[in-house]
């Protein structure tokens, strides 16, 4: 493998393109960490469901991700997502937003890159547009939650037929309660 090694002649940097400006605080994207561990010789990256997300724990995913180096060191880190700790057009995906968030706690470690991934915060609580803690309206998240059941049953074409094909978070919120009617008629 033609790795890059961290040299007193040879520094890795992240790629310009791979850092963001917000509110005057850089974030790197997590396209950016994966690119400078791959020079450094990532050989492997995973990542487990350490907690799904439910009620009874205010819909929050726990991931857990390991790295491994070529040279055999290993990075491992935890990640977390929460329906107040993404953006609303996120909450349909928290499982991934944690797995994400996990792996690129772990490639910052592995990388010595010490600023926050973007993946890592809700931007629009940087941005001053979200307050930091939010509560979900209900019906979104009741409906979010039926929508997992469908899927975890294998029953996806029948919640298209509900949902009209559409995003849970892209439904507007008068048409939530008639879903939500529909959704729990079917379950």
């Amino acid at each position: 493998m033609n790795k890059q090694k961290d040299t007193k002649d040879n520094k890795l940097t992240v790629n310009p393109e791979f850092i963001i400006e917000v509110q005057g605080q850089s974030f790197v994207k997590y396209e950016g960490l994966l690119d400078v561990a791959h020079q450094i010789g990532l050989i492997e990256l995973s990542v487990d469901l350490i907690q799904i997300p439910t009620q009874d724990n205010n819909w929050t995913a726990i991931c857990y991700a390991t790295g491994i180096t070529d040279d055999g060191a290993v990075f491992a880190d935890y990640g977390d997502a929460s329906v107040n700790s993404v953006s609303r057009n996120l909450t349909p995906h928290i499982i991934r937003m944690a797995s994400t968030r996990a792996k690129a706690r772990v490639l910052r470690d592995m990388t010595n890159i010490g600023i926050t991934a973007l993946e890592e915060v809700d931007m629009e609580v940087v941005a001053g547009k979200k307050d930091v803690v939010t509560q979900p309206d209900s019906s979104r998240v009741e409906v979010l939650k039926l929508q997992g059941d469908l899927v975890a049953q294998g029953r996806i074409q029948e919640l298209g037929k509900i949902t009209g094909g559409r995003r849970v978070e892209v439904i507007p919120e008068n048409e939530l309660p008639d879903i939500l009617k529909k959704l729990k008629k079917i379950i």
